[in-house]
């Protein structure tokens, strides 16, 4: 079910499942929504654990940010997941990020004080934009989450991106949620790397006392696994990155029932 809160002025759209369980909030990547998590909602990990799943601004049903306003930034983006889990009663949740939600997760992540544990992939941590180019893998499609006007055909080769090579998995709605996306929460996005202060997400993970599990599709075609293992990260769980078979930069699409369970196994570790 699709709700909406006020958060930061604007209004956010989330859906949320019938568990009461542990909370769960789940940060969706460029050019996604909330629906991306549908399968984790619906399912069995849904009926167990409070499962919340926003929108981002000028993402799925949430309207696009005021012009001017900031919010498409990783410092923007960040607040609003701030304001969202206070808004929600969900402020020791387990905050899942994806790609682009995942190092919203980690900008935002000393304004989470009372988070469980955070979960990321497809999400490289890096210091500076210098580190883009190790972090990421040389694939043309990248660009494209960062460029306003995105045609069908662009948006396809986008969605494409996110799965395994050679996966036969329907795109559509990856498609259709690239193309109603703000086009300005891209470049807006892009322009902001090099005007706006973030975070060294290096710094954080190494300084983290929370739980975190990075994990990796091991068909993904943008983020580079060599780069993520030189990450230094105390309290990474089970020690190190957690790769996943037959998928590749979106694994709650390829396979959510492994990833239910990775999410299931992080949330049974956590400290009591």
């Amino acid at each position: 079910m699709v709700e909406v809160v006020r958060v930061s002025g604007q209004d956010i759209a989330y859906r949320r499942s019938v568990g009461d369980g542990v909370p769960v909030v789940f940060v969706h990547g460029n050019s996604s929504s909330s629906r991306t998590w549908r399968h984790l909602l619906d399912g069995p990990f849904g009926h167990s654990h409070r499962c919340l799943a926003l929108d981002l601004p000028g993402h799925g049903a949430s309207p696009a940010a005021a012009a001017g306003s900031g919010v498409y930034s990783l410092p923007g983006y960040a607040a609003v997941l701030a304001e969202f889990v206070k808004a929600t009663d969900a402020a020791n949740a387990v905050v899942v990020g994806w790609s682009l939600g995942g190092h919203i997760a980690l900008e935002g992540a000393s304004a989470l004080p009372d988070a469980a544990g955070f979960v990321i992939f497809g999400t490289p941590p890096v210091s500076t934009v210098a580190d883009m180019p190790e972090a990421f893998l040389p694939n043309p499609a990248v660009q494209l989450g960062f460029t306003a006007d995105v045609d069908a055909d662009a948006a396809l080769a986008y969605a494409t991106s996110f799965l395994a090579p050679g996966a036969t998995l329907d795109t559509s709605e990856l498609v259709d949620d690239i193309l109603a996306t703000d086009g300005t929460a891209r470049s807006d996005f892009y322009a902001s790397l090099g005007t706006m202060r973030v975070v060294d997400e290096v710094e954080v993970v190494g300084a983290l006392t929370r739980p975190l599990a990075i994990l990796h599709g091991d068909g993904e075609q943008l983020i580079s696994l060599d780069y993520l293992r030189r990450i230094v990260a105390p309290t990474l769980w089970r020690g190190d990155i957690q790769i996943m078979a037959g998928v590749g930069h979106a694994p709650q699409e390829e396979n959510p029932a492994e990833l239910a369970a990775l999410l299931d196994q992080f949330i049974s570790d956590l400290p009591k």
